[in-house]
């Protein structure tokens, strides 16, 4: 009976549930990772082989619009440096496009800013003040999360009858 036993063996129980709880779902979480990965994995290499073939069928259509060019009674080295020049654009185009995208990047300013916010202390004189000295920083706001008892109940239990 839970009456009869002693607060240490309660402690001692319920401190037995919780790291066996703990483990329980680091093990269901090992699991979902280990599942998801191999999925991930698959897809990889699929779209890698979808990838290759596609590059594959860029230089079949290279040599179709170059012998295309030919056959309308261009030289054939010319028909084949319309083609390179062609993509050369291409790929110069998508570089400046890619390099602008890059320079735009404002490099986590949000990031830096909170953690500057966090590493300056009331007593540290070299951080620009942004309040009085007399007002009370506010305080955070109340926690509006599950509690934790409702953190886990909608978990089968795991408990092998011990």
């Amino acid at each position: 009976m839970p009456e009869d036993e002693s607060l240490g063996a309660l402690v001692a129980q319920a401190s037995h549930q919780i790291s066996t709880l703990v483990r329980s779902e680091i093990e269901l979480a090992k699991a979902e990772l280990k599942f998801d990965a191999k999925r991930v994995g698959m897809a990889a290499g699929l779209f890698g082989a979808a990838a290759f073939i596609a590059h594959l069928c860029l230089i079949l259509a290279s040599f179709t619009i170059a012998y295309g060019l030919v056959a309308l009674g261009m030289w054939t080295w010319a028909a084949f440096l319309i083609v390179t020049v062609f993509y050369l654009v291409v790929a110069i185009g998508l570089s400046f496009i890619g390099y602008r995208r890059l320079k735009g990047l404002s490099g986590m300013k949000r990031t830096a800013r909170s953690l500057k916010g966090l590493a300056s202390t009331p007593e540290d004189d070299s951080a620009p003040a942004t309040a009085p000295a007399t007002s009370k920083p506010s305080p955070p706001p109340p926690y509006t999360g599950p509690t934790a008892g409702q953190v886990g109940a909608h978990r089968e239990s795991i408990s092998d009858g011990t």
